[in-house]
């Protein structure tokens, strides 16, 4: 049974993608079979034949240099860049909570590592109609430990600590904080990553400069952050 994490962040663009496409590459590099997987993906665009090609999916198995098919990453893929809830009340095919864990735990007995993303941040809804899912409900229902990406810039604080808070208030299990955009040296993003440990009660596990393509992060350290 493979080991896993839950990329979630402090909103939607906010880096998880290419944190979740780090953790990834970092994996396969150190030799372990390393995958990807997000519950509901929205903003897609469609290949010459009209099929839609789930974008985050196809960065972190491109950035990431993993054999993992595109289909196994991702159940639900839609075209409009609208929580996955609202495109799927547009496109159809709302996403089904069960389907999402089944596919999910297939590839737990395939995988060495498996990295989640998230859709947006932890409040995302993944359906609303005669059924109500929300972000949340996977994790707990995949009994996950999660990590949050933050921007390291103006406004963090804020966004970090309530989102830290919320998770926390519902259960779920935060393993820490990773950084993103972060310009070292810089003195308001110093402090807030002095402030965000503080407030929260999290360890910042790792800072991203832009362009990074390795992970400042020990690699045995990192395994440690997957249960």
């Amino acid at each position: 049974m493979s080991k896993n994490i839950f990329v979630t962040g402090t909103g939607t663009e906010i880096g998880k993608t290419y944190v979740a496409g780090l953790l990834v590459k970092k994996l396969h590099e150190a030799g372990e079979k390393s995958a990807y997987y997000k519950a509901a993906m929205s903003g897609n665009e469609r290949d010459q034949e009209g099929k839609l090609i789930p974008g985050d999916a196809k960065f972190v198995k491109d950035f990431g240099s993993i054999d993992q098919p595109l289909e196994e990453m991702c159940p639900y893929v839609y075209e409009k860049a609208y929580s996955p809830h609202l495109a799927a009340q547009i496109e159809g095919n709302p996403v089904d909570l069960d389907k999402v864990v089944e596919k999910f735990r297939d590839l737990e007995k395939k995988y060495d590592y498996i990295t989640l993303e998230g859709s947006g941040g932890i409040l995302c809804p993944l359906r609303f109609d005669d059924e109500e899912i929300y972000l949340e409900d996977f994790v707990k229902k995949a009994k996950l430990s999660s990590i949050i990406v933050a921007d390291a810039g103006l406004g963090t604080i804020n966004n970090l600590v309530l989102t830290a808070f919320y998770m926390k208030e519902k259960g779920m299990k935060v393993k820490g904080i990773i950084f993103n955009n972060f310009i070292p040296g810089d003195v308001l993003q110093e402090d807030n990553i002095k402030m965000c440990e503080h407030m929260s009660g999290l360890k910042v596990l790792a800072c991203v400069k832009r362009g990074d393509k390795d992970l400042d992060i020990d690699i045995d350290k990192l395994r440690e952050i997957y249960e």
